[in-house]
């Protein structure tokens, strides 16, 4: 019987491997255990070593057509140094970046209170939140590499740092549209 922490690897899987700027998929080939006392090294029949195992589905990467990052604080050199930290891991990943730009001012946001709580109604102090913003675009993304660069820039987010992500994903025409489309181009 198999550890648990290895169970899951005797359901179908998927090699997925780059070469020449090309993500290959290699998929349902039986996995077979290299040394039978310790589990440490494991690969796919027919294959060479050193390719990364993942779990196998069925169903297709999502295409992104662009994913606008907005990331916002109270900081302006930390939105600088955050977006230098963002490209730079979308090019180490092969990713098209888009557009990179910030707003020219920040949001001000002014709050006014009495200085006193009861009477002088004269005396006031008045406070300011300031809110910087910066948006990032990365075009042409499929679904399984944008969850692995979504996921290591959130985890690197720093302190004070907000991220709001906006997907653009590509889709086939519904059938009922689809089939209205020929009829138009037949005609």
């Amino acid at each position: 019987m198999l550890p648990r922490c290895l169970r899951a690897f005797s359901k179908p899987l998927c090699i997925r491997f780059q070469e020449n700027g090309i993500l290959a998929t290699i998929a349902n080939r039986p996995l077979q255990f290299v040394g039978v006392n310790n589990f440490s090294s494991t690969r796919m029949s027919g294959t060479p070593q050193g390719l990364s195992l993942e779990k196998c589905s069925d169903k297709k990467d999502t295409l992104y057509k662009s994913v606008e990052i907005e990331i916002r604080s109270g900081e302006p050199a930390v939105l600088l140094s955050y977006e230098w930290f963002t490209s730079y891991a979308a090019k180490q990943l092969g990713i098209t970046i888009g557009k990179c730009w910030a707003p020219p001012k920040a949001h001000h946001n002014r709050l006014t209170l009495l200085k006193s709580i009861h009477i002088y109604k004269k005396h006031r102090v008045q406070y300011e939140i300031r809110t910087y913003f910066r948006h990032m675009t990365y075009e042409r993304l499929t679904e399984s590499t944008l969850k692995t660069f979504l996921e290591y820039i959130q985890r690197n987010v720093p302190e004070g740092v907000a991220v709001k992500v906006t997907k653009k994903s590509v889709v086939n025409l519904p059938p009922s549209l689809n089939d209205s489309v020929r009829r138009l181009s037949l005609q």
